[in-house]
């Protein structure tokens, strides 16, 4: 009986394996409990369900396949189908992402999503799907905030002369010159360390990866900026793409749009969720204070750093980042 039954579960293997006329290999760099995580493990199974079983969605987390810088060039090769690698992965190839890395470009989250989901967001797509990929979709990472050792950074002016890490950006760099600080290109493994260490003064990140790693527990100031935005964009092999039959290609631009209003739940949960554990630290040890600028305080920052805009019109697009400046009024 035994043996009997264990043939059934073969046979049944077998018969799944034989369903799935196309696998996708779905790689990202996070762990599966983050919002990215979560939303890839959901889009493959909801890609399961409506293809009925003909396209199976392996997810790989953690870079088990490699970073993604390495994924995107296995991608052109069919060698691995998605990816979801934040926009800095894609701007040499397209240097009019550098539009999500101009600060205070975006009032508030529901402006963000109105450019994301309209007009600028799809122009953006459609230049990255140009460069040999399909780029389905924008998920959200969230918000970055300022966090500094020497003094609460109220006004644009108390930047000054302070040390800033930042990824290598040109919007970036010329950001923090725009507030007379001195911006210093460090990769993202080195941030902890160097704030440790005094290398910098301090950094800019979303709620989630000041928390994760630690930033907070090295740092005496946070202010509330939401001045940029990280995010990712989830893009897929252009020649397992053109194997898709219209019926499946359906499917998987379906799965997608739900993926995605799923992840920006969860990606607005959990940047909530961990902003109230570093406020239990601050109030706990007091090691922390927490700034948040007023709406007269914001403008100030927002007339000081958007002075920066016309440097990028030529790279970016004047016209792309009028239109997204317009998508919030």
């Amino acid at each position: 009986m035994k043996f009997l039954k264990g043939m059934v579960s073969v046979v049944l293997a077998v018969s799944f394996s034989m369903a799935a006329d196309y696998v996708i290999k779905f790689s990202h760099v996070v762990s599966p409990n983050t919002p990215k995580g979560k939303a890839a493990d959901y889009f493959a199974k909801r890609v399961e369900e409506l293809s009925h079983g003909k396209i199976k969605v392996e997810v790989y987390p953690n870079a088990q396949l490699g970073k993604d810088k390495v994924i995107l060039r296995k991608m052109k090769f069919n060698a691995v189908q998605m990816a979801a690698p934040s926009f800095s992965k894609f701007t040499g190839l397209v240097p009019q992402l550098g539009l999500f890395d101009l600060p205070f470009l975006f009032k508030d989250e529901n402006h963000l999503h109105k450019v994301l989901d309209g007009e600028v967001g799809q122009k953006l797509l459609d230049m990255v799907t140009k460069k040999g990929y399909v780029a389905l979709a924008y998920w959200d990472n969230g918000f970055k905030q300022l966090t500094d050792s020497k003094r609460p950074l109220i006004k644009p002016e108390d930047c000054r002369g302070l040390k800033f890490r930042v990824m290598s950006s040109k919007v970036l760099i010329e950001q923090f010159k725009a507030l007379d600080a001195i911006p210093v290109v460090l990769p993202f493994s080195e941030v902890y360390s160097a704030l440790q260490q005094g290398v910098v003064d301090g950094q800019e990140n979303t709620i989630s990866n000041i928390y994760t790693k630690k930033f907070y527990e090295v740092q005496k100031y946070m202010t509330m900026t939401n001045h940029g935005y990280l995010g990712y964009m989830v893009v897929m092999s252009k020649k397992f793409w053109n194997r898709l039959p219209q019926d499946m290609k359906n499917v998987v631009l379906k799965a997608i749009k739900e993926a995605t209003e799923k992840e920006r739940i969860w990606a607005k949960e959990l940047n909530e969720n961990q902003l109230n554990k570093i406020k239990e630290y601050a109030k706990r040890t007091g090691k922390l204070e927490i700034d948040y600028l007023t709406p007269e305080q914001r403008l100030l920052w927002e007339k000081k750093l958007r002075t920066i805009y016309p440097k990028f019109y030529g790279t970016i697009g004047k016209d792309l980042i009028k239109a997204a400046i317009k998508a919030g009024e």
